[in-house]
């Protein structure tokens, strides 16, 4: 126990609320700063505020906040400020908190892990201090401690990470005023969220399937939302409230989009058979009318600023244009194919024919004249259309992929559009002209927004991009998203980004940055995060002397465990790498690749000693046996192959399983191999006869990882028992011996990819898409403690002292954790 727990300890309820709650302020605002910066840099004064139940990590957050508050600064005398160093070292506390936030507000417990997973690049000795308090703090039960910065480091563009989403989130918008975010989501829901904290404020339920698409009204107060089970519904923003339900649509609702004046929705459905638009009086919510005239699916919708026109883009390679107080198409009669007609509906004589795109056009935006429209198509070109004549302005060409998007600046001069050339290109609107290409992007841009001032543009693709207009020069990556980004939203306020991803979550971004850099002190090199593979990392193992660690993704990286620095890079596999094994002389590794093959390393020299060849599909884990001799492969062709490590040579083969096999295990006296497979069990087999000896079931889907416990442990007799991670969220404890299960540890809310057991036999350590490393007590099935990364993590090895454990995410980050705390490891 700490000065201030001891001192707090002798003091009544009240007064510790209100030291816990208020010193801070009070010290600032009575002009000690000093005493404000010390309070805030006390680990242990973070730690009790956190962990108090009236207070928590939000409320400590706004303690850092008053630095910028201008009631206060201007009260103070200029000797009574913080100096810029203190001032620097606040925020980094700040900024570690708040993306630590999702994490802290579930399980203050894991404070230290966040701490030294954030902050340990930085030299100042006050953040020093403050992990070498937080390592020092006593622990009733053992922590996960980063050896190396593997979390994302103050000082970039990610601010908060919101979570709470169980499935996709589709579609993000910001209210007006910039203080709220509404998101949609495939868990039939929606969410409002409080951008200042990063809080939910209410969950919107209703839908009766996926939420596709949301959009807030002009004056802030109302949502509507369109879902796939066919309908809208609006919603009061301020109660969380339905306010109705809107009912006309036959198939699932894709899009929405509002009039400038808030009082007409349009909503875009693509059935099989019928494409339609619906035209919606929000304030009655009935059905003015639908729209028809397209032959296939609509992409994108734009209304003209004074609200009386609607452009719509479809894959039937037309733009229509629609009198949305009349709700007729101007050019739904139609000319040749891949031509646009423009009608006068009064005397129902052709104005013009636009002569059209020759593939899908998958997006459109109107200028803020309202005089001109943009398209973008799959014909790899964008037009520009003359709305109140009809007529084509120019062709933008250039890119060589179709084009899925884009948007024009706010004073009307410039287009920038998205190309699955995955570039972006800037283009002068008055002259059709190119003005540059933005390149970067490694895949397909499917989004792009630019901020309200017009100088930055931000495009989605596999993740997202900030460019500077002027300069045409990227500005930075914003990295943290482990599956698709689906939306984009800039607050008016063109500061603030926010990103809703397929990997549930939503990511809140600033575009301004402050002028802290983190630092590697050893190489002086200025960096952000310790995140060296370019995919995945599937698969870690760490030496039998405990040295080295080695990690796979689409190639291996050997690693130095006392410091954990990457050392080397071992290429030529063809394709992801998706296991590894290292022999007990720890000098040579066994790779397993989606190329079909196994490929033997030197570990000394990071030379490829030889290739195993033999299965038809990929291999997906492999195991050594003790002796060092044998290596057991598992493959997705649903077989097993023992193989001659010296010779290389196949011994023999091992079917059984009716799907993939995803994981082996071979039990301490080398005779016995336990395999897991998609099929949702697992099987014992005999090494020697290569016969089957038993099948595991209780599993309900597929079975991803195996492990087994060393010799020589009294509640682990040798090869008796096996570690079993699944899909089902779960993992499972057997007895080999008599083929049953022994208990099921549950915890995880995701799929779990990895399981280690500790030397004692007396823990393991899981890995899971709920991005949390976690440690239990195979004894009682009790979870003991959590590290949460930062996306799925899909592997995991614990070191043969069982005081360290290596862990690979999705995002390329691999980690490594000193196991601390606990009376056993005191």
């Amino acid at each position: 126990m700490g000065k201030i727990a001891i001192k707090l300890a002798s003091k009544s309820a009240e007064f510790q609320n209100l030291f816990l709650g208020q010193f801070p302020e009070q010290q600032l605002k009575a002009g000690n700063s000093e005493k404000y910066y010390q309070t805030l840099t006390d680990f242990e004064f973070i730690s009790l505020k956190i962990q108090y139940p009236q207070f928590g990590v939000e409320t400590l957050i706004r303690d850092y906040y008053l630095i910028d508050a201008p009631e206060i600064l201007d009260s103070l005398e200029q000797q009574e400020k913080l100096d810029p160093e203190q001032v620097k070292h606040l925020k980094l506390i700040q900024r570690t908190l708040q993306l630590s936030a999702h994490v802290l507000n579930q399980d203050p417990n894991q404070l230290v892990g966040q701490l030294w997973g954030r902050l340990q690049s930085f030299p100042e000795p006050e953040i020093q201090k403050i992990l070498a308090d937080a390592v020092q703090s006593k622990s009733e039960i053992p922590r996960l401690q980063p050896i190396t910065a593997s979390l994302t480091s103050p000082g970039g563009n990610l601010v908060r990470i919101l979570t709470g989403h169980n499935d996709s989130v589709n579609a993000v918008v910001i209210t007006p005023d910039g203080q709220t975010a509404v998101s949609a989501s495939s868990d039939n829901t929606l969410k409002l969220w409080d951008l200042e904290t990063g809080k939910e404020i209410s969950t919107l339920r209703g839908h009766n399937d996926s939420v596709n698409a949301v959009v807030i009204t002009p004056d802030g107060q109302t949502a509507v939302s369109a879902s796939s089970d066919n309908t809208l519904k609006l919603w009061d923003l301020e109660t969380g409230e339905e306010i109705s339900t809107l009912r006309g649509h036959k198939d699932s609702v894709t899009a929405v989009v509002i009039t400038p004046n808030g009082q007409t929705a349009i909503s875009v459905s693509n059935s099989l058979e019928l494409w339609t638009l619906k035209l919606w009086d929000l304030e009655t919510g009935e059905e003015i009318s639908t729209l028809r005239g397209h032959k296939d699916s609509v992409n994108g919708v734009a209304i003209t600023p004074d609200g009386k026109t609607a452009v719509s883009a479809s894959s039937d390679n037309t733009l229509k244009l629609w009198n949305l107080e009349t709700a007729r198409d101007f050019s739904s009669l139609r000319g040749r194919l891949k031509q646009l007609k423009l009608w006068d509906l009064e005397t129902k004589r052709e104005i013009s024919t636009l002569s059209g795109h020759k593939d899908s056009v998958n997006a459109v935006v109107i200028t803020p004249d309202g005089q001109t429209a943009v398209s973008a198509s799959s014909d790899n070109t964008l037009k520009v259309w003359n709305l109140k004549t009809g007529k084509e302005i120019s062709t933008l060409s250039g890119h060589n992929d179709s084009v899925n998007a884009v948007v024009i600046t706010p004073d009307g001069q410039t287009v920038v559009s998205g190309s699955s050339d995955n570039t972006l290109k800037l283009w002068n609107l008055k002259t059709g002209r190119e003005i540059s290409t933005l390149k970067g992007h490694n895949n397909p841009v499917t989004a792009v927004a630019i901020t309200p001032d017009g100088q930055t543009v931000v495009s989605v693709s596999n993740n997202l991009k900030l460019w500077n207009l002027n300069t045409g020069k990227e500005i930075s990556t914003l990295r943290g998203h482990n599956d698709l980004v689906n939306a984009v939203a800039i607050a008016p306020d063109g500061q603030t980004v926010v990103s809703a991803s397929s990997d549930n979550t939503l990511k809140l971004w600033t575009l301004k940055l402050w002028t802290l850099k983190l630092w590697n002190v050893e190489t002086r090199r200025e960096i952000f995060t310790l995140r060296d593979h370019r995919g995945s990392v599937n698969t870690v193992a760490i030496t039998p002397d405990g040295k080295k660690a080695v990690s796979a993704s689409n190639n291996l990286k050997l690693w130095n465990l006392n410091t954990g620095w990457q050392t080397s890079t071992l290429r030529g596999h063809n394709n992801s790498v998706n296991a590894v094994v290292i022999t007990p002389d720890s000098q040579t590794a066994v790779s397993a690749s989606s190329d079909n093959t196994l490929k033997l390393w030197n570990l000394e020299t990071g030379k490829e000693i030889s290739t195993l060849r033999g299965h038809n599909d990929s291999v997906n884990a492999v195991a050594i046996t003790p002796d060092g001799q044998t290596a057991v492969s598992a493959s997705s062709d649903n077989t097993l192959k023992l193989w001659d490590l010296e010779t290389g040579k196949e011994i023999s083969t091992l079917r059984g399983h009716k799907d993939s096999v995803n994981a082996v295990a071979i039990a301490p006296d080398g005779q016995t191999v336990v395999s897991a497979s998609s099929d949702n069990t697992l099987k014992l087999w005999d090494l020697e006869t290569g016969k089957e000896i038993s099948t595991l079931r209780g599993h309900n889907d597929s079975v991803n990882a195996v492990a087994m416990p060393p010799a020589g442990k009294a509640n682990a007799p040798d090869g008796k028992t096996a570690v079993s991670a699944s899909d089902d969220k779960t993992l499972k404890l057997w007895d080999l011996e008599t083929a049953t299960e022994i208990s099921t540890l549950r915890g995880h809310n995701h799929w779990v990819r990895g399981v280690a057991i500790a030397p004692d036999g007396q823990k393991a350590v899981s890995a899971s898409a709920d991005h949390t490393l976690k440690l239990w007590d195979l004894h009682t099935a009790k979870e003991i403690s959590t590290f949460t990364g930062e996306s799925y993590i899909y592997c995991c090895a614990i070191s043969p002292d069982g005081l360290t454990i290596a862990a690979g995410e999705s995002s390329g980050r691999v980690h490594f954790l000193r196991l601390e705390g606990g009376s056993e490891n005191e």
